[in-house]
């Protein structure tokens, strides 16, 4: 049996995933931190999460234990999870966290760090300068706009949160008027950022005009086991199993101690030559759309920890999709 805890939205797809790898005898259990029937409904047990972490860790292994589950996969807070791995270890339960250790998760949270080891160890990566005041960021700016444009986000963060792209002939309101452009001037910028009483770090980097490819991985230790690989064109996403993205990504999971559903993120700049962005260690809010390409990667995930046959890859190529919104029943 297999419990799914609390993660991103995509949650739901992670469990139709597996519920069509797995035969029905398989148990599908899941949870989450509030009231979230259109997730967890689709399972085959369901509960509502303590709220504290330090609360969760403990109802989390006793639950395990009374409901003889045997592989957790921690979602949303992986690192609160790996500090506590020795306890189930004891508890004789399979956490999955998204790192094989805690230095996973110290080195791919903070993008500032992420970005440093990455450089130190020749994993080409969009090139960063950390900020912690408005003097630096000002600094980071002079020095790298003078190349070409710039962008920025926080040094921690998850789904692109913070994250702006600064345009010289941007319209000082356009960041307000339409704010899903990710554009801003500058001067705007920071004449917000100053005025907060203690604004967090930022990470300042050249803006890369390539292509953006989301890969989605399952991880064993490091190894990619599976994946795909998902290029965003506008509105539309396509499918790669291979090529320099998907290489890259591979050896950034490696180094990185990935362990489980994890998301690299690379970045072409204008030559098509891919950098890393960043490393989540945790599925992506797009890994439902995998299963169209015919690589159902929570399946694969499922089915190899539990020890039971992985479900078939049927490679679909030259997939386009495009996600939309549905309504989804919510039982009472």
């Amino acid at each position: 049996m297999i419990w799914f805890l609390e993660g991103q939205s995509s949650q739901r797809d992670v469990i139709i995933g597996a519920r069509e790898a797995l035969p029905a005898d398989v148990k599908i259990f899941a949870s989450h931190r509030q009231e979230r029937p259109e997730i967890t409904s689709l399972a085959d047990v369901s509960f509502v999460e303590p709220k504290e972490n330090d609360e969760r860790i403990e109802w989390v292994i006793a639950t395990a234990q009374a409901q003889q589950i045997k592989v957790i996969l921690a979602g949303r807070v992986g690192h609160i999870f790996e500090l506590a791995r020795s306890s189930f270890e004891e508890a004789g339960l399979v956490l999955v966290t998204g790192g094989a250790s805690m230095s996973t998760f110290d080195m791919v949270d903070n993008k500032s760090r992420f970005t440093a080891e990455a450089e130190r160890v020749g994993l080409a990566c969009v090139p960063g300068i950390t900020a912690a005041n408005a003097e630096e960021m000002f600094a980071a700016y002079r020095t790298l706009s003078s190349f070409g444009e710039v962008c920025v986000k926080p040094s921690v963060g998850i789904y692109g949160q913070g994250f702006w792209r600064f345009k010289a002939d941007a319209d000082p309101f356009r960041c307000f008027a339409n704010p899903d452009a990710r554009e801003a001037n500058f001067q705007t910028y920071m004449d917000a950022y100053c005025a907060g009483e203690t604004p967090a770090p930022m990470l300042m980097m050249p803006y890369m005009s390539g292509s953006e490819c989301s890969v989605d991985m399952v991880c064993e230790a490091g190894r990619a086991v599976a994946l795909v690989g998902r290029r965003k064109d506008g509105v539309f996403q396509t499918f790669e199993r291979e090529g320099p993205a998907v290489e890259l990504a591979i050896e950034a999971a490696k180094h990185f101690g990935c362990d489980g559903l994890v998301n690299v993120q690379t970045k072409d700049d204008a030559f098509g030559k891919p950098h890393l962005l960043e490393i989540n260690p945790r599925y992506s809010g797009g890994i439902g759309y995998t299963r169209l390409a015919g690589v159902n990667l929570p399946g694969i995930f499922a089915a190899r920890r539990l020890g039971l046959s992985e479900p078939a890859t049927v490679w679909r190529p030259n997939v386009r999709i495009k996600g939309v919104t549905i309504a989804a029943e919510a039982a009472a």
